[in-house]
């Protein structure tokens, strides 16, 4: 698990994607508006993963913040 990290749940968050949206997705745990952020991030040197959907999709977002796929769940919160 990475340092100052939070799970914010063991499970993924179901997202609506529109392509060519910018999206924010809260790698640091701390957000009130999962699986965004909402700049909880401050101070502690972690930083939100800034990407842009390549189409408009349902995609699943990590919860956990331990995927390898970042931002998308690629099921290690089945092992934590």
């Amino acid at each position: 698990m990475s340092e100052g990290v939070v799970i914010a749940q063991k499970s993924p968050y179901k997202a609506e994607l529109k392509k060519c949206e910018k999206s924010f997705w809260c790698s640091c745990g701390r957000s009130a508006k999962h699986p965004y952020c909402d700049g909880s991030h401050k101070g502690t040197g972690l930083m939100p993963m800034i990407f842009t959907a390549d189409e408009d999709k349902t995609a699943w977002l990590c919860g956990c913040k331990n995927t390898q796929g970042k931002p998308f769940c690629d099921g290690t919160h089945s092992k934590l």
